[in-house]
């Protein structure tokens, strides 16, 4: 048979196999469970069948090899398309070229028993199909580094431009606090907002190494001993008043609220929650963090009132560097985030085993639920 009818022909087998095999290449079934080219997985199946049979002279066949095919470098193909999602879903290059090994593998390994002799004719059937492997993988490689490129670009500025605040607070407070006598109630007031820009900046840095250390394939490190979430929530509503001192923030609490926890990392986690709601919400209505306990787990929910989070913007709001239009613009408010805060909130609810979800509407107003398993010290 035809390599080209058996792919037309055995789309969805072929499918079901590779999604099995890719996740065997992933090594850990449960890391990536989209692992597979879900997504535009028959669209690529069907690129690479049609340009099997499409004639070739040898000079187009050389520009193939090279790289330099026509459409190569076209943004609209099903594989480039891949290559950018896949870049925005915290891939990595290897986990992409290990779903395009899978690819080739799984078509190779089911069409090769329905031929009945190797031919020249089959022969130069798989040399056209890893031709156009190839060219499929060389496009998402393309828009995946180009995607990369601008992410680490964009990742820079905002490092630089959020950082810059609070060091320029910290400086001007301190040559006002050298070259001026002061009152002591006004040192006081310069020491705080001292302290407060650092807090902020030592806020960046958490979520910039939490980040890191994702990105080097290690997940979130996380060392879980006997916890009072309650103390923790207490020094986390204490942190972010300091910090935003015209926000109204109010602790709520129901239940028996110990377990086994990395303290840090529930500070960090909670302190980003409610970062995150101060700078987005109004200060007409207070921050509230409600935390229960229930025979499953503990449920932590922190809500704010402010503009409605559109829908697609609820789709991509736990993304690493993305980063949502407040409507407080130049009102002093402090921003605390380089679009790593709620990345790295999931991310350390992920570790102990939990979940974080959103929800956001203009009467209920925007509601962060953490839930925490009862893992009980």
């Amino acid at each position: 048979m035809k390599l080209y009818y058996f792919i037309t022909k055995h789309m969805n087998d072929i499918l079901a196999e590779w999604e099995r095999f890719a996740h065997v290449l992933s090594g850990n079934a449960h890391q990536k469970p989209d692992l597979v080219l879900r997504d535009h997985a028959r669209e690529i199946l069907q690129a690479i069948a049609v340009d099997i049979e499409t004639l070739q002279n040898p000079e187009q066949q050389q520009l193939k090899s090279q790289g330099l095919a026509p459409g190569l470098y076209s943004q609209r193909s099903a594989a480039s398309i891949h290559g950018a999602l896949r870049q925005a879903g915290d891939f990595s290059l290897l986990q992409v070229s290990a779903e395009y090994r899978a690819l080739r593998a799984t078509v190779l390994r089911l069409w090769l028993p329905q031929v009945e002799t190797m031919s020249g004719e089959t022969i130069q059937q798989m040399v056209r199909f890893n031709e156009a492997i190839d060219q499929a993988l060389s496009e998402s490689v393309l828009t995946f580094s180009a995607r990369a490129d601008h992410t680490r670009e964009l990742f820079l500025a905002i490092l630089g431009h959020d950082l810059r605040a609070p060091l320029t607070t910290m400086g001007l407070t301190a040559d006002l606090m050298m070259h001026a006598i002061l009152p002591a109630e006004k040192v006081m007031e310069l020491g705080a907002r001292i302290k407060r820009s650092a807090r902020m900046m030592n806020a960046m840095v958490d979520d910039l190494l939490g980040y890191t250390r994702t990105q080097l394939g290690n997940g979130m490190p996380t060392l879980c001993l006997p916890t009072d979430l309650l103390d923790v929530f207490r020094s986390v509503v204490e942190e972010a008043g300091s910090m935003h001192p015209k926000m109204r923030f109010e602790l709520h609490t129901d239940g028996d609220l110990n377990g086994s926890f990395d303290a840090v990392r529930m500070h960090q986690l909670f302190s980003n929650l409610l970062l995150n709601a101060a700078q987005y919400g109004t200060s007409e209505r207070p921050v509230t963090l409600d935390a229960r306990s229930s025979d499953i787990g503990i449920v932590v929910s922190v809500k704010n009132y402010g503009t409605e989070i559109p829908f697609e913007s609820l789709q991509s709001i736990f993304r690493p560097l993305v980063q949502l239009p407040t409507e407080s613009g130049n009102d002093g408010r402090p921003r605390t985030s380089l679009g790593l805060g709620l990345f790295i909130a999931r991310e350390v609810a992920l570790a102990h085993g939990g979940s974080i979800k959103v929800e956001s509407s203009t009467e209920s107003g925007t509601i962060f639920t953490v839930e925490l398993p009862a893992n009980r010290a």
